[in-house]
């Protein structure tokens, strides 16, 4: 299968570049691959389509101030460092803009002093393995000096840093937000557990992935970024439990799907308390062997996040759907608006 199978035209003023004042207004196109079917909803309406006994899984990860402007030691020319993840100790990959300006022993200061990095390995696509240096502790001094990472297609500044993020984000570490769960309130996800639906909370701290291009032409060829993941003992319960009363398993966003895939792989279907590093890549064919639906943004051409959603139903089907959404006018990507997806198994 080739890559240029995800391609579609996509206007570039349908790009969101703010986010909605009211998080639950975003539009939500039902896509029912069951029943062949297309539904146009406001988002605050996704309390119908879950039922009694199903289960709503959401990743709690939070965004770090993760982008930080810095100056070369010794020549005091700009740099730019985005934090992806933490290594051993105070190591982290990084991207750094521009990358052929830092090399091995190249030392970064940022913030007057107040933090330091030295460079101590090159990555490919502009990566770069930093040791940091600071006084007193590592996020305290981010939450100073950093900038929340949006995503490069998004040119407005953000006045709101906690947009960016969930209103359930807990465990920090990510890059970049899993912004599917940009659209529920704590009332909304109140008002679907009055209805009886379960929710469960799995972490995916999302990393270099996400700005990651697929630069190959067969789908076979890339290699997905391993990111970390952890699922507790009682989410895994949970979910099983819902799973043998016949309910129906909802993920929100991609991150959320490909951590329940991730376990539910390595044990056979049954889920475990587990955590590590995944880099499974799920495209047309793979059969799926936890989640039924999905809920999640609208994604970039040809991107992994396309191919995914593609696997829960069929790539025509998808870019079916994406084609009524752009007719519709639609928001894409990390604002945008959102989409439900019943798989073919739902």
């Amino acid at each position: 299968m080739r890559v240029e199978d995800f391609d579609f035209e996509l206007p570039e003023e349908l790009i969101a570049q703010t986010p909605l004042a009211d998080r639950t207004s975003s539009k939500l196109l039902i896509t029912d691959y069951p029943n062949n079917k297309l539904e146009h909803k406001s988002f605050a309406m996704i309390i119908d389509e879950l039922n009694e006994g199903d289960c709503l899984v959401l990743n709690d990860t939070k965004v770090m101030p993760a982008r930080l402007m810095g100056v070369k030691e010794d020549t005091g020319a700009n740099i730019e460092v985005l934090l992806l993840t933490q290594m051993e100790g105070d190591e982290w990959e990084t991207l750094v803009k521009p990358a052929k300006r830092v090399k091995i022993g190249t030392k970064i200061v940022f913030g007057e002093g107040l933090l330091t990095a030295v460079c101590t390995g090159l990555k490919d696509h502009g990566g770069r393995i930093f040791r940091f240096e600071y006084d007193g502790v590592f996020f305290e001094v981010l939450d100073k000096l950093g900038e929340m990472p949006l995503p490069p297609y998004i040119h407005e500044k953000l006045d709101d840093k906690d947009r960016y993020q969930t209103v359930y984000a807990k465990e920090q570490g990510s890059a970049a937000a899993p912004t599917a769960g940009l659209h529920f309130t704590t009332e909304l996800l109140e008002a679907i557990k009055e209805k009886g639906v379960n929710i469960a909370f799995v972490t995916l701290h999302v990393g270099l992935g996400t700005f990651r291009p697929v630069s190959v032409d067969s789908i076979d060829d890339h290699e997905m970024h391993a990111e970390f993941y952890r699922i507790t003992k009682e989410t895994a319960d949970l979910i099983n439990g819902v799973k043998a009363a016949g309910g129906k398993i909802v993920a929100v966003g991609t991150t959320s799907t490909r951590t329940l895939e991730t376990v539910a792989t390595r044990f056979n279907g049954i889920l475990q308390e587990d955590s590590g590093w995944t880099s499974i890549f799920i495209y047309p064919g793979y059969e799926f062997k936890c989640i039924d639906g999905m809920i999640t943004n609208f994604h970039l051409p040809k991107s992994t996040l396309v191919m995914l959603v593609s696997a829960l139903t069929s790539k025509e089907f998808i870019l079916s759907a994406y084609q009524e959404a752009i007719e519709q006018r639609y928001r894409f990507f990390s604002f945008g608006d959102a989409m439900f997806i019943k798989g073919r198994n739902y």
